[in-house]
């Protein structure tokens, strides 16, 4: 019987949704290799503490100095966008109500994520302005200008959105929980990671580990979701 009922839900989740499955699913695998390289780049390069620091590095080396400021994650966060859409479509007949709610606070929680983000460009022209400043003045204005940009860089709507994104992730496995489409595995990765980030990274050390554990748990849950989205595509 469920088997049954397995085949029924995925012949109706992916009837009218097979293009958006198959994008998403490519979408899911290009954030795990993303995600991969921003890990790298963290460790091989870690990201200075200080904006003169900051400046320094873009002088020297512009790409690392906006890897070091997630570019590469802010790509991530728009490309989630379409992994969302794509659960939606997915999950919608299981419960349409909390996939409008987890869609809503997913699409919140990225906007809240490249509003902190905006340091990531923001850094870059200050440090072209502060390299031709003339006198001790522009520079004193340049730096602070930057301070700024990094007090918003590790936030409060940095906190929020990735405490956001353990709530969407936790209530998506609630419903995965109730539909045959996705395994159990998948819900048991999501529900697991979403707990974890319930705690953002700025929270100290343990915030930091769990943010790390979660990094994980994320690339494994990614390849579950692509792998059953490009089926259902």
């Amino acid at each position: 019987m469920e088997l049954t009922n397995r085949a029924t839900d995925t012949e109706t989740a992916s009837s009218a949704w097979k293009s958006l499955y198959r994008v998403a699913g490519a979408a899911a695998l290009i954030i795990v290799v993303f995600t991969l390289i921003q890990s790298f780049i963290f460790v091989a390069y870690p990201p200075p503490n200080t904006v003169i620091d900051y400046f320094t590095l873009f002088q020297n080396n512009k790409i690392l100095g906006l890897l070091d400021l997630d570019l590469l994650l802010t790509i991530i966060n728009v490309l989630t966008i379409l992994v969302y859409l794509a659960l939606y479509a997915a999950l919608r007949r299981s419960n349409e109500s909390f996939m409008a709610i987890v869609l809503t606070i997913a699409l919140v929680g990225i906007v809240l994520y490249l509003v902190s983000r905006e340091a990531t460009f923001t850094m870059l022209s200050l440090s072209d302005q502060y390299a031709t400043a003339t006198t001790d003045a522009q520079k004193s204005m340049f730096l602070a200008a930057g301070q700024v940009m990094l007090t918003i860089y590790n936030g409060t709507a940095f906190d929020i959105s990735y405490v956001l994104g353990g709530v969407v992730l936790l209530i998506i496995s609630a419903v995965m929980l109730r539909s045959n489409i996705f395994s159990r595995v998948t819900v048991y990765v999501g529900v697991l990671m979403g707990m974890l980030m319930l705690v953002p990274p700025t929270v100290g050390t343990i915030g930091l580990l769990l943010s790390l554990i979660s990094l994980v748990l994320t690339a494994i849950w990614l390849i579950l979701i692509a792998r059953r989205l490009f089926q259902l595509g």
